[in-house]
């Protein structure tokens, strides 16, 4: 607040011929100012509840979305176990039966 701003309302002896009727005027504004800070606390208070409840359905949501991608992940993780398995599986095979015949064969011959 600027010091050329005066949020005081000057309370003096006016030339009105009831003086009751300043002391009402001042009165008036005082309420009047009280309401226009309580409607503006209000509606602070209620955007930062709303603000507050939103950022806890965006909480929420990204929490679900954590769970959901982690069970994906261990899906793909476990897919990836059988895939090693059967390549494994695979891998096994042709020694078995490629190269380790292929093996025998050529040992039979040299003899």
């Amino acid at each position: 607040m600027s010091q050329t701003e005066n949020p005081v309302i000057p309370f003096a002896p006016g030339t009105s011929s009831n003086g009751s009727d300043q002391l009402d005027k001042a009165g008036r504004s005082i309420i009047n100012l009280l309401h226009k800070a309580a409607g503006a606390a209000e509606q602070n208070s209620q955007h930062a509840l709303d603000m507050a409840q939103n950022l806890s359905h965006q909480l929420v949501a990204a929490e679900q979305r954590i769970t959901d991608l982690e069970g994906e992940v261990e899906r793909h993780r476990e897919r990836a176990e059988r895939a090693e398995q059967w390549l494994h599986r695979v891998y096994t095979e042709i020694e078995d039966r490629f190269v380790r015949r292929a093996s025998g064969r050529a040992r039979t011959m040299a003899r």
